[in-house]
């Protein structure tokens, strides 16, 4: 039997329609694939269609903790992509049953219909970690290897784009507070990558560009610390603000009250997860399971953020530095 050519091949891509899901989508559409995006509310799922052909992006209703609604979401698909996680804890939405369990589920279906899959975890995932979030992302690692041992791991830093949750949301508490925090001292090292460069490399998996069974870490041009970030914030929206080192002990405290809200901007956990660098390992590098590795030309922080950060200055477009 003859391979399936690009407009032969569906792709079933669970959680699509998300900050990440667009870029992929978009970055699939533009290779021709066919695309099912999987998620919870498909009716809300329309500013996808534009991004291909009349058909071509189909969106269906698909819930992790249903087996029966991820099986019928896989069903007679070539490969699939899953890309949903979560950030914080909130009602139904846990760590666990999410990135854990969900992920789990998502392999034993592809598994079932003998379609490759590429999972998106996250630099940092580690079964010994203080932060659920980091176990429950190794832990959804294993289960996957465990129900498909070819399975194609990706794990990035921090992603930016226009509707990130990093660089938005600080530059948002920067509008309105006198001080940002330097979280344990501002010294943990990040690695932010641009969404529409893990959203090509995920494509190039897809393709078939990379090593099978491998554990993938994305990283972009820059590695710079938590403070670093702050300044270039606040350098980007041109406002003046305090940067006060805050110890880690302190800031879980105040996380803990944070936590509360509906969007924190910050939890206990996620104190937890900078107590670490965030960057791309030594031996990722060495063995080319980088963005590097598969032939990507990197986009810069300077080159995007302020693309979409200008909306937090005071003159907005109209930088008060152009006369």
């Amino acid at each position: 039997m003859a391979a399936k050519t690009k407009l032969e091949t569906l792709v079933t891509v669970f959680g699509g329609s998300g900050f990440l899901g667009r870029h992929v989508v978009r970055a699939l559409a533009n290779r021709q694939y066919r695309i099912r995006v999987a998620v919870r509310r498909p009716e809300l799922c329309g500013h996808l269609r534009p991004m291909g052909r009349v058909g071509q992006i189909h969106a269906v209703q698909a819930n992790l903790r249903y087996p029966d609604s991820v099986a019928a979401a896989v069903r007679d698909c070539d490969i699939v992509v899953n890309l949903v996680g979560i950030l914080f804890e909130r009602g139904r939405q846990r760590f666990d049953a999410v990135q854990t369990a969900g992920a789990e589920a998502v392999a034993l279906a592809a598994s079932a219909a003998s379609a490759p899959l590429v999972h998106i975890s996250a630099i940092g995932a580690d079964e010994n970690s203080p932060s659920h979030y980091a176990r429950s992302k190794a832990e959804g690692e294993r289960l996957v290897l465990a129900a498909q041992s070819g399975a194609t791991i990706v794990r990035p830093s921090i992603v930016f784009g226009p509707e990130d949750d990093f660089f938005n949301r600080f530059a948002a508490l920067a509008r309105m507070a006198p001080a940002l925090p330097l979280v344990g001292g501002g010294h943990t090292r990040m690695q932010p990558v641009f969404a529409g460069d893990v959203a090509e490399a995920i494509a190039k998996i897809v393709d078939g560009d990379a090593k099978p069974g491998a554990i993938y870490e994305l990283g972009g041009p820059d590695v710079r610390t938590f403070k670093e970030l702050m300044e270039f914030v606040l350098s980007t929206i041109e406002r003046r603000r305090l940067l006060v080192p805050v110890p880690f002990a302190v800031m879980k405290l105040q996380a803990m009250l944070l936590a509360l809200l509906p969007k924190p901007p910050i939890t206990p956990d996620q104190v937890e997860l900078l107590k670490h660098d965030n960057v791309v390992s030594d031996d990722a590098r060495r063995d080319g399971r980088t963005l590097e590795g598969l032939g990507i030309a990197l986009e810069s922080m300077a080159a995007i953020v302020p693309t979409y950060l200008w909306r937090f200055r005071k003159t907005g477009q109209f930088s008060a530095r152009t006369v």
